[in-house]
């Protein structure tokens, strides 16, 4: 359960900072304040989570495999997903 736990967080948290970080690089001003909540938000809940389960479980390799997929998986989908949204018609 835990391992799920982290995977779904860590997607959230990779997703909303790569999503973020597209937003920065093409000058999307008006969604960077409320990015900044969302990961503000994600990163509390992160940390919390790891500090929950204390040091031991945090040095499993179940655990940092399911961190490192949901990462992975999230940045992916951020970076197509802001491309979707963003993508002007006649620009594909």
């Amino acid at each position: 359960m835990t391992h799920l736990l982290l995977f779904s967080a860590n997607f959230g948290f990779i997703f909303l900072k790569a999503f973020q970080s597209r937003n920065v690089a093409h000058l999307h001003y008006w969604s960077v304040v409320p990015l900044s909540l969302l990961l503000a938000m994600s990163e509390v809940f992160m940390i919390s989570t790891i500090a929950i389960l204390g040091i031991q479980s945090t040095l499993d390799w179940h655990h940092v495999v399911a961190l490192a997929i949901g990462g992975g998986i999230g940045c992916m989908l951020s970076m197509y997903t802001h491309d979707k949204i963003h993508t002007r018609k006649g620009e594909e």
